[in-house]
């Protein structure tokens, strides 16, 4: 009996009580999925090109080398540089 009055309570929700309830519970699996695949689509984007159009990358490369330059790393040891 006591199965019974559990069985009438849950079945009002989940599954028994709604047939779509695997129909939404897909759809907003998928959601979200598709969000996340949409998110890494984006990241990967502003990772390549950057905010400003230009690859980020290109011009950190570009600072890193003018400071090499300005520097002298990298160059044939002379009397300034002693390592």
């Amino acid at each position: 009996m006591d199965f019974n009055i559990l069985t009438g309570l849950f079945g009002q929700i989940g599954p028994n009580y709604d047939p779509l309830f695997y129909d939404v519970m897909v759809y907003i699996f998928g959601t979200m999925l598709f969000a996340v695949f949409l998110l890494g689509v984006i990241a990967f984007w502003l990772r390549r090109k950057g905010l400003g159009g230009g690859s980020a990358k290109e011009k950190w490369a570009q600072e890193l080398e003018r400071y090499f330059e300005r520097e002298q790393i990298g160059l044939i040891p002379d009397e300034k540089h002693h390592w």
